[in-house]
């Protein structure tokens, strides 16, 4: 059974890359671009196959994929070629990898909340026994709509912004009786798992909501709405110190993460030891998409950064000091991804 959960987990990061280099494929192709190659998997060649001029393939490593368009990283003669095109159909050919990843995150979404009777709202139902934020402000029937004047859609935003940081004391905003009202210092106690950072406790239940088709369409899409917000919040908290690198996870931080969800999920069913794979899943597309996009060398936002440039001036960038941008970003991703993935050893040795 874990063997096929295992296979069940690799299926589904080929079907993220898969999706990602579709969304290159599919403009490049509608543009009239040439496709030399479109392959899932680095390294070797498992088997191929030719259809019109592109090669479709599949490779021996299940870390990735490509797709090769003719003049993408060099000049070329074909009237075909990427760089012959105008700029406006190169950015989309380079932004549609990023938003078919958050299209299948949105797609993910939908699969994991359809078995769900209900999904959570930010309605105050019920508190815990002894709740300090029901003696500080809090009152049954609150819907909660900002903390720390952050904008609340979904629970995940809200549990988001009041767990993370490991406050005591939040500033919410609330509608009471149809009416806003701000509340200061509304208290929770804060709780220290070992070998893990400090982290508020919600003590409250919130009200459900019905799952129907309109509530599941509308529930998936504010879900993944949140993620964005939740990726992009947890980015700028590095770059300002609200979170430490250290937290950061790579390939192997993340391969021991999807190992201890599985196992949890195990205990209770195959069924959701599948879905707290997908949920993690769902989680990297939408991390993915949202990465690609930042304006930094080698990645598709900084490819996009140098397409607006052309848009906007009507001149190219020289393509050879384009190039050794993107190689110079590549070695710093690399460099980065090193370190990333010394800090997953350590983290999983217990020596940090």
């Amino acid at each position: 059974m874990n063997v096929l959960i295992i296979i069940f987990g690799v299926l589904l990061f080929n079907l993220i890359v898969f999706a990602h280099e579709l969304g290159h494929f599919f403009w490049a192709k509608k543009f009239g671009v040439k496709v030399n190659e479109f392959a899932i998997g680095m390294g070797p060649k498992i088997f191929s196959f030719q259809k019109g001029e592109t090669a479709f393939s599949l490779r021996m490593l299940p870390i990735g994929g490509f797709c090769a368009m003719e003049g993408e990283d060099e000049e070329s003669d074909d009237p075909n070629a990427f760089e012959k095109k105008p700029a406006w159909q190169k950015a989309i050919i380079v932004a549609f990898g990023a938003i078919m990843n958050l299209v299948l995150g949105f797609i993910m979404m939908i699969i994991l909340l359809a078995p769900n009777k209900q999904f959570a709202s930010t309605t105050i139902s019920k508190f815990t026994e002894d709740a300090k934020s029901s003696q500080t402000g809090l009152q049954i029937g609150d819907k909660i709509v900002k903390v720390d004047g952050v904008k609340i859609g979904t629970y995940k935003d809200l549990s988001f912004n009041l767990i993370a940081d490991g406050k005591e004391n939040f500033n919410i905003d609330v509608v009471r009786n149809g009416e806003n009202t701000h509340l200061e210092n509304v208290q929770f106690e804060v709780v220290k798992p070992e070998n893990s950072r400090a982290a508020t406790k919600i003590d409250f239940y919130v009200e459900p909501i019905e799952n129907n088709f309109f509530s599941l369409i509308r529930q998936s899409f504010l879900d993944t709405i949140s993620t964005v917000k939740t990726v992009w919040a947890s980015l700028l908290g590095i770059i300002t110190g609200r979170f430490s690198i250290r937290e950061m996870s790579g390939p192997i931080g993340i391969a021991s993460i999807i190992g201890e969800a599985t196992n949890e999920g195990l205990k209770k069913s195959v069924w959701a030891a599948l879905a707290n794979i997908m949920s993690l899943m769902a989680m990297i597309t939408i991390n993915l998409g949202i990465f690609n996009l930042l304006p930094l060398p080698a990645l598709d936002g900084g490819r996009l950064m140098f397409l607006i440039f052309e848009m906007i001036t009507g001149k190219k960038v020289n393509p050879k000091y384009e190039g050794w941008i993107h190689a110079l970003g590549f070695f710093l991703f690399i460099a980065f991804m090193i370190y990333i993935s010394y800090s997953d050893i350590l983290r999983l040795l217990g020596k940090t």
